[in-house]
C-alpha cells in the first residue's frame, strides 16, 4: 500500500462517521429519537452512495487523462454522462420518474447507447484523435437532445423535475440506489484497473506503446466499459455531478510517480472523499433548501479549471512527463 492510499484511507475513516452525523440538525445517537433508523435508512446509504459515485468519477478522470494525455480531460468528454442524462430525462419526459427502477434503467440504457455509439464510430481504428472527436460529438448530440426534451416537456412540473434532476444531488437516496450504483462502480473500477498497464505504455506515445504490445482497440474497450459503468451508474442515481474527474487526479498526481496505473486507486479514494465532504457541506449550509451537490462541485470545479488554464498559459502546465 502506497503512502497516498494509506493517507486517503485514514481521511475516509475520519470523514465517514462525521458525514453520518452531519446535517441541518446534527445527529446525537445518544439523545436523538430514532437515531438508529435515521442512520441506517437515510444517512448511511447516502454516504455509501457518495463514496461509490466519487470513487467512480475520480478513477474515470485519472484513466481518461492518462489515455488522452490531456490534463483537462474529464469523463464528460466521452459523452457517456450526457448519454445517461438524456436517458434519465427521457424517463421523466414520459412520466416514469416516480418509479424507483425505471429512471435508473433509462439512464443506464442512455449510457450503454453512448458507449455502443462510441465503439461503433471510433473503435475500429483505435486512434485517440478520432476517439476524442467521437466522444465530443456524442456529448454535443446528447446535450442538444436533452435541451430539446426540456423545451418540449409536456408540462411545467416535468420541466422543473428535469432541470432539478440535472443539477445532481444525493437527497432522499436509499439502499435501492446503492444497489444500482455500487455494483456498477465496482465493475467499472475493475475494468479501469485492467486497462492501467496499457495506459502506462501509452505515456511513451502510440507508436512506442504498440511496439511494446499494447493493443489499442482492446484498451479502448476496457476504458469505455470502465468509464461507462462508473459514470453511467452514478448518473443513473444522482444526476450530473461534474468536475470530480477533472479535479481529483491533479490533487493526487504530485504524490505519486505520475504513472496512470498508480493514479487510478488514489484518485478513486480522493474522489470518494471529495464527494462525501461536498455532500456534507451541502447538508449543513443554512439555506432555505439544500444546495444541490452538482452545483456545489461546479462552484469548486470551475475556478479550479480556470486555474489550470492559467497555469498552462504560463507554461507550467501540460501533461506531466
Amino acid at each position: 500500500m502506497t503512502r497516498p492510499v494509506a493517507v486517503l484511507l485514514v481521511l475516509l475513516a475520519l470523514a465517514v462517521p462525521l458525514s453520518l452525523l452531519a446535517g441541518r440538525i446534527w445527529l446525537d445517537p445518544a439523545t436523538t429519537p430514532n437515531a438508529a433508523t435515521i442512520l441506517a435508512e437515510l444517512r448511511l446509504p447516502r454516504a455509501v452512495l457518495a463514496l461509490a459515485i466519487g470513487a467512480g468519477l475520480g478513477a474515470s478522470g485519472a484513466a481518461m487523462q492518462g489515455y488522452l494525455r490531456n490534463p483537462l480531460a474529464d469523463p464528460g468528454l466521452f459523452g457517456i454522462a450526457p448519454g445517461a442524462a438524456l436517458g434519465a430525462v427521457a424517463s421523466m419526459w414520459f412520466g416514469y420518474a416516480a418509479s424507483p427502477w425505471l429512471l435508473p434503467a433509462f439512464a443506464l440504457a442512455g449510457a450503454a447507447g453512448a458507449m455502443a455509439l462510441l465503439v461503433a464510430i471510433a473503435g475500429r481504428t483505435g486512434g485517440i484523435a478520432l476517439f476524442t472527436l467521437a466522444g465530443m460529438m456524442i456529448a454535443s448530440l446528447a446535450g442538444a437532445l436533452t435541451s430539446l426534451a426540456i423545451s418540449l416537456a409536456p408540462n411545467a412540473f416535468a420541466t422543473s423535475a428535469i432541470v432539478t434532476w440535472l443539477m445532481g444531488a444525493l437527497t432522499d437516496r436509499s439502499w435501492d440506489d446503492v444497489r444500482i450504483a455500487a455494483p456498477l462502480t465496482v465493475a467499472g473500477l475493475g475494468c479501469l484497473l485492467v486497462a492501467a498497464r496499457g495506459l502506462d505504455a501509452l505515456v511513451l506515445g502510440e507508436a512506442a506503446a504498440r511496439s511494446l504490445g499494447m493493443e489499442p482497440r482492446r484498451l479502448q474497450v476496457w476504458l469505455i466499459a470502465g468509464v461507462g459503468l462508473t459514470v453511467g451508474g452514478g448518473v443513473a442515481v444522482a444526476g450530473i455531478v461534474g468536475f470530480v474527474g477533472l479535479i481529483v487526479p491533479h490533487l493526487v498526481r504530485p504524490f505519486t510517480d505520475r504513472r496512470p496505473s498508480q493514479l487510478i486507486v488514489p484518485s478513486a479514494l480522493a474522489g470518494a472523499l471529495l464527494v462525501l465532504v461536498a455532500d456534507c457541506v451541502c447538508r449543513i449550509l443554512p439555506l432555505v433548501t439544500e444546495l444541490r451537490l452538482g452545483i456545489a462541485l461546479s462552484l469548486i470545479g470551475a475556478p479550479f479549471f480556470l486555474w489550470l488554464l492559467m497555469r498552462m498559459r504560463r507554461g507550467g502546465g501540460g501533461w506531466p512527463a
